[in-house]
């Protein structure tokens, strides 16, 4: 299930709720589109487990303290 996507140039990058053996998972990854117009996933990218959403939202609000921090 697509949750959202951020386009990168040509390609997207896709946020996903992705099911693997029965268990659930938050997957990151880029795309590209095929020539038939369909998104077509990377290698580039990362899937996790969703007990580390918080952990990962709190990386990423770090990230983004440090470069609002840089920008002053």
């Amino acid at each position: 299930m697509e949750i959202g996507e951020l386009q990168k140039g040509k390609d997207k990058i896709i946020v996903a709720l992705k099911e693997f053996k029965g268990k659930e998972y938050i997957d990151i990854r880029t795309h590209f589109e095929s020539n038939e117009g369909d998104w077509i996933p990377t290698k580039k990218g990362i899937t996790f487990s969703p007990e580390s959403l918080d952990e990962m939202i709190d990386i990423l609000k770090t990230a983004k303290k440090k470069v609002s921090d840089k920008e002053k």
